[in-house]
Parts: structure tokens; sequence; C-alpha cells
């Protein structure tokens, strides 16, 4: 006996690149964890290939794992994590704002057109600009959450899977340098609310040749833990 899939059609506008014309690779790892279902839970995704936006995509959920692909290929795969995801320690939003005046990619910015992290206008992208945090080894960003990316129901995963993305990146870069999200385990405690301010934090846990280990954080103004992710980037050759 199998499991029959379920199958959903899904199209990402460009809106949600993070290279360009590459999906946010936070936004897809929100998007499909949210396909296991259930707030409170983690899950891990992992990034197989680079996701095409503007592109017709298949999203199947069977059993345990959900799966994206591009006709038959296979592009990105979430399964749940059995433990709580350790997050960074809280700083507060006036810190946290603070502290993008430090921010390495306003020296130079390998992805500006980043819906998370790239230059974009007011509204239109989520304007998380992680910069050192003093006295810690920590980087972080106050993020005031645009009406634009609420929908009936809220913020949706999928944005609060890209706003724990690159602030663990960032938390490696300095000006200029980059490299390639791999993986993303993701654990949404709270809602996130439109206008609402929130600190995003981040932290380097360590290397191991060409592969970055970084977790993140977003903690409410009364430092209430919110969601948090564990990252593993690639660094290019």
């Amino acid at each position: 006996m199998t499991t029959a899939a379920l199958q959903t059609v899904l199209t990402v506008p460009e809106r949600f690149q993070g290279p360009q014309g590459i999906v946010n690779g936070g936004w897809l790892a929100g998007t499909v964890a949210e396909a296991l279902g259930g707030r409170g839970n983690a899950v891990e995704v992992t990034l197989h290939a680079p996701t095409p936006v503007e592109t017709e995509l298949r999203l199947e959920h069977v059993a345990n794992t959900a799966s994206l692909y591009h006709g038959d290929k296979l592009l990105v795969e979430a399964i749940p994590v059995h433990e709580d995801l350790k997050a960074p320690e809280y700083v507060r939003f006036a810190d946290a704002a603070r502290a993008e005046a430090g921010f390495p990619g306003w020296q130079g910015h390998a992805f500006p057109e980043c819906f998370v992290c790239g230059l974009r206008d007011p509204g239109d992208g989520l304007r998380i600009y992680p910069g050192p945090v003093e006295g810690t080894d920590l980087v972080a960003a106050g993020w005031r959450v645009p009406y634009s990316v609420a929908g009936d129901d809220g913020v949706p995963a999928a944005i609060v899977g890209a706003a724990l993305d690159c602030v663990t990146g960032w938390a490696h870069f300095g000006p200029g340098e980059s490299a390639l999200l791999g993986r993303l385990a993701v654990q949404i405690h709270r809602r996130v609310y439109p206008d609402g301010t929130y600190s995003v934090v981040g932290r380097a846990t360590g290397r191991e040749g060409r592969k970055l280990f970084g977790e993140s954080a977003i903690y409410d103004g009364d430092g209430t833990l919110v969601a948090a992710a564990r990252a593993t980037w690639i660094a290019p050759r």
C-alpha cells in the first residue's frame, strides 16, 4: 500500500528573489515547512538546487516529507526535526536598530536585489540589515514589518522564514562577500503581525571547509521568542 501525494502548483513572484532570478532560500524554507504544518514544530529544509522565480513548480506532501520540483528535478525537501532549535540571545529593538549602521552590505552587497536584506524600496522588501551588536558576538537588525507582506491570516510562514535567513549569512559576511543557503531548519512559535517591530538576531556558530553555520531568532518587544532557525551556507569555491 502506498500513500498518495498531495500536490500543489506553486509559482513564486519575482519579488521574493534572493540572488537575481532565484527564490530567496528562507522564503522557500518557510513555504515548504508550512506544508508540513504545525506552529511550534521544527522543520529542516534542504535546498538541493536553485529555484527559479516566475516558473510553475510542483509542491508534493507525502507522509512526513514535503518536496518541491521543477518538472522531475528535485529542488527542495523538508522533514520534521524532533528538537527545539537553539536561539541566539535577545537584543532589544533599540539596540538591534542601532546595529544596522554597521551592516556590511552598505559597503558592498553581492545581492542588492534580495527580498530580505537587499536595498529595496520601503514596503517592497523586508529591509533587514544586520550589523554587529557592540560587546557581543551577535549581529542584529530592527524589523519593521510592512503591511505589504501580510495576507488574510497575518504574516505567512514564508515571510518569517525569509526574515530568519539572511541574518545567519551576515553573521559571517564582510562587505561584498556571499554564499548560498544550503539548509535551513525553522521553528515558528508565535505569529508575526504587520506593522509590528521585532528584533532579528543572528550568530555565526562555526565553519567547516566551504560550509558556514549560523543560528538566528526573531524576538518581540518584550523579549519573547517568536521564531528560531539553524542554517548551513555554502561558500563559493
